[in-house]
Parts: structure tokens; C-alpha cells; sequence
């Protein structure tokens, strides 16, 4: 196990490493998988790892369920908050009640300037804010947020469960096939008015309408959208990781996940296995749980062998503050003062 551990962290420092040499704009790590197995802890102490580099970093959650301010121990909101005892670190818990104002906000401005369509998208909202995927939709605008910033060396996302991530990572097709209907029905929208009015020449309630810039702002949206699934689908930019547990459900639901990320265009590099029960266990039924989890190991590497994959040993304490995050980021990317002393030696 100890050999296993070893190797993994050359591996995922290397592939971390690799991709932040090329100084190409804010780089995108995200962290998925089931609930309970620990992306939290694997977002927190990456980014205290990358912080220490020197790096300017900041951790979002994208979870409804936050647990960012547990593991650093003290409060975050909405906007980027510096982690105590780092300069360059911060974190965003995105409040989907916030985010849900901000884009009730921006739609306002929308109907203010498209009165005849305002009914429509006030509708709209009313639906919005009673249908499932929601808290998705909402976050997914402060995501875009993030993606068009270059405040931050690094972005590192904190995910939802599963289910809730893939509809999140679904958002730009959806948004992207919506915003072209929409764009094509005001197209002919501002060519029928444009047309009415060579026959109509008397005013009306839609002459102050500006078709064509609302085509323009439209545009500008579908191309945010287009340019945030070419980033989350380039392998250079964006690294997505699987922590799962040797556990079969974790196992099979992260294969599923896997594949529907490869279906998307998100690059999947690395697989984190946490939680495991370490050699010199004593008693029978600590023994026991670690026989069963050396047959799921198998069955990762059967699931997932070509990726990368890293080991993080379950801890004897709680996975929280910043010394037991340094120390987790140690095993999953090495102690590089430590590894150049003995270089030295």
C-alpha cells in the first residue's frame, strides 16, 4: 500500500505541475464524485498546496450543502473571502438564493429593454424559481463569472454529489441550444417589426424596442457560453477528479459519472481513492474491511486504469484546519522540501 501511495504522488504532482507551466490564463480544477467521499477535503487542501506555491487561488463551492467552512473552520459567503494565514487563498460558497437574485436581476434588465417579450420571461422566472435544476442554473451564471476572470492563477471547484454536477456541467449545451432558438426567433422578430414599419409608418409601443442590440447582447451570452465549454473541454485549462471510496457504490457510480464527463468533453486526469484502512491495522474487523478493500482497488484499476490514480490513507482525526489539509496534501502531492533534503544527502 505504502509503494502504491509513493508512486501516485510523483504522478498527480506531475500532471498538476504539468499543467500549470504553461502561463495560458486561469487554470480550472474541479473535484467530483458521491456524497460523503470526501471532495471537500481534496479541494481544500489542493488548494493550500497550490497556495503555497505561491499561486493566487480560490476554492468555489458549488454545493449547496457547504462544508468548505468546517474544514477551514470559519465562515465564507458569496464573494471571495481570504482564508486566515494566506494572502493568496480564498474561498466562494455560492448561495443559490443569491445567485438566483442576481439572475432574476439580469433577466429585469432584459424585460426593461424588451417590453414585448417581458411577459414571456416573467413567466419564465416564475417557473424558474419552482422547477428542479435551479439551484444549477443560478450557479452556473456565477460560474461563467469565474470563467471569464483572470483574477485567479487557479479556480478550484468544489462539486456537488454527482447527480447535481452533471446537470451543472450540462448547463453550456443547454444554455447554448436556448440562447440559439432565442436568437433566431428575435432575428425574425427584428425582421418582422423592421418590415411592419414600411407599412406602419405610425408609431407603436415596440418603437423604442432596439432589436438589434438585444440580438447583440444575446450573441455576447451564447458566445460566453460557447467560450466556458471550450475551456471545460480543454485538457490544457480545466482537470476534472474523481475521489471515490473503495467501496462498490462509489466505484460504479463514479464509472457512470466518467462516462457522461467523457460524453461533455471534460477531461478527466486523475482518480483519488480516500478512506483507506492502512497495513498495521489490529483488530479482526479492521483487517477484515481492508481485505475487501484491496479487492475494490482491483476493481479501480480495472475501471479506471488509464487514468491516473492517487491514495489518501483514512486519517486517525477529523479532515479539518489547516495543519491536517498541508498534511493531506502531502500525500497526495508530496513533500518537496523533504524529497530535495535527501536529494541533497
Amino acid at each position: 500500500m505504502l509503494s502504491k501511495i509513493k508512486d501516485s504522488i510523483n504522478s498527480l504532482r506531475g500532471i498538476t505541475e504539468k499543467k500549470l507551466e504553461k502561463k495560458d490564463g486561469t487554470k480550472y480544477i474541479m473535484f467530483g464524485g458521491k456524497g460523503g467521499v470526501g471532495k471537500t477535503t481534496m479541494s481544500a487542501a489542493t488548494g493550500v498546496y497550490l497556495a503555497e506555491k505561491g499561486l493566487k487561488v480560490v476554492i468555489v463551492s458549488t454545493d449547496p450543502a457547504h462544508s468548505l467552512r468546517d474544514i477551514f473552520e470559519q465562515e465564507f459567503g458569496h464573494e471571495p473571502t481570504k482564508v486566515k494565514g494566506f494572502d493568496n487563498l480564498y474561498v466562494v460558497e455560492i448561495d443559490p438564493q443569491k445567485a438566483m437574485e442576481e439572475y432574476k436581476e439580469k433577466l429585469k434588465a432584459q424585460i426593461e429593454e424588451n417590453p414585448f417579450l417581458g411577459e414571456m420571461l416573467e413567466d419564465q422566472l416564475e417557473m424558474a424559481a419552482l422547477s428542479p435544476g435551479t439551484d444549477e442554473s443560478a450557479a452556473f451564471d456565477v460560474f461563467l463569472k469565474y470563467m471569464d476572470s483572470n483574477e485567479f492563477d487557479v479556480v478550484i471547484f468544489d462539486t456537488a454529489p454527482t447527480g447535481h454536477t452533471l446537470r451543472f456541467l450540462g448547463m453550456p449545451e443547454v444554455m447554448d441550444k436556448y440562447m440559439t432558438k432565442l436568437i433566431k426567433l428575435r432575428k425574425q422578430m427584428s425582421g418582422f417589426m423592421k418590415m411592419m414599419k414600411k407599412f406602419l409608418p405610425f408609431g407603436g409601443k415596440d418603437e423604442d424596442i432596439d432589436y438589434d442590440k438585444m440580438l447583440e447582447e444575446l450573441e455576447k451570452m451564447k458566445e460566453r457560453i460557447v467560450r466556458a465549454r471550450k475551456i471545460l473541454s480543454d485538457p490544457e485549462r480545466t482537470a476534472f477528479r474523481l475521489v471515490v471510496i473503495p467501496e462498490e457504490m462509489s466505484i460504479l457510480e463514479s464509472e457512470r459519472a466518467m462516462k457522461a464527463l467523457q460524453k461533455y468533453g471534460i477531461p478527466i486526469d486523475a482518480v483519488i481513492v480516500n478512506q483507506l484502512i492502512p497495513e498495521d491495522v489490529q483488530c479482526d474487523f479492521c483487517r477484515a474491511r481492508r481485505e475487501l478493500q484491496l479487492k475494490r482497488l482491483e476493481m479501480i484499476k480495472e475501471k479506471f486504469g488509464d487514468k491516473v490514480i492517487a491514495y489518501v490513507p483514512l486519517l486517525r482525526t477529523e479532515a479539518k484546519g489547516i495543519e491536517t489539509l498541508k498534511e493531506i496534501a502531502k500525500i497526495l502531492y508530496g513533500d518537496e522540501k523533504e524529497e530535495q533534503k535527501v536529494t541533497a544527502q
